[in-house]
C-alpha cells in the first residue's frame, strides 16, 4: 500500500512539472507575440523572459528527483 502510494505521488509531481512546463511555453509565446504586436516596450519582455526561465526552473527542480529515480532504473 506505501508503494503505491509513493509511486502515484512521484508521478504526480512529474504531471505537475509537464503541466507548469506546457502551460510556460504557450504563455509565453502568446505574450511575446501579443508585446510585438502592442509595441510595448523592450524591458517587459526581459521581464517575461526571466519569468519563464523561473517557471521552468521551479519545474525543473520539482521533477529532479523523481526523474533521477525513474532513469536509474528505480521507478517502474
Amino acid at each position: 500500500m506505501g508503494g503505491e502510494f509513493q509511486k502515484n505521488r512521484k508521478n504526480a509531481r512529474i504531471r505537475v512539472g509537464a503541466v507548469v512546463v506546457i502551460a510556460t511555453m504557450i504563455l509565453w509565446m502568446a505574450l511575446s507575440l501579443g508585446g510585438g504586436l502592442f509595441g510595448l516596450p523592450i524591458r517587459y519582455a526581459f521581464l517575461l523572459d526571466f519569468a519563464a526561465l523561473a517557471a521552468f526552473a521551479w519545474a525543473i527542480i520539482v521533477m529532479w528527483p523523481s526523474l533521477r529515480e525513474r532513469l536509474s532504473g528505480g521507478g517502474d
